[in-house]
């Protein structure tokens, strides 16, 4: 499980049960903002489909397969971070990470993905961790980039993003690269 202060006012806290009305609101409200570059929006139309993803995301963590965690700053959830399925035989895993519009610009994403990163490496004894963004996604892309991830190249029409295809920019960042930042606090 992985809860951490990554900040004066900023945690990561284990996504439960008790997240999903607020979490569903913040979709709901950021609905716009959000399907710009996350597909699965308009599919989360109710608390239920919430309530669905919480259930798939401890399911995920009892079966040793990730963890996802919301992102609180201020009091207020602000977004998403965590992994996608661990490929155990190849020590690695990918990350997804979201933050509501007005989140953005105060370094909320990286920090949250750092502290996965950390997780992933020092807790999990991975060897790879990935990250694929739109292309067109440059706020999305800074993330990784600002903590060290490398630029693998792209996959060409990766995604079906409503009504048209996107590429991703794959990065990745392996264990003996990572080089914790002295801001971010331990998840050992």
């Amino acid at each position: 499980m992985l809860l951490v202060q990554i900040d004066g006012d900023t945690w990561l806290e284990p996504l439960e049960p008790r997240h999903v009305v607020e979490l569903f609101r913040l979709i709901d409200r950021e609905r716009d903002f959000l399907r710009r570059w996350l597909p699965w929006v308009d599919a989360v139309k109710t608390a239920d489909d919430t309530r669905a993803f919480v259930t798939m995301s401890q399911q995920q963590e009892a079966q040793n397969q990730g963890v996802q965690t919301v992102i609180r700053h201020g009091g207020a959830l602000v977004g998403v971070v965590g992994q996608h399925a661990i490929d155990w035989e190849n020590r690695s895993t990918s990350l997804g990470y979201w933050l509501a519009e007005g989140a953005q610009g105060r370094g909320l994403a990286t920090k949250a993905v750092g502290a996965h990163v950390q997780y992933a490496f020092a807790r999990l004894g991975l060897h790879r961790v990935e990250v694929r963004c739109a292309s067109e996604n440059s706020a999305s892309q800074a993330v990784p980039t600002r903590l060290g991830f490398v630029r693998e190249g792209a996959r060409r029409d990766a995604e079906w993003l409503g009504d048209h295809f996107v590429d991703h920019v794959v990065f990745s960042l392996l264990d003996g690269e990572w080089q914790r930042p002295a801001a971010l606090p331990r998840t050992e």
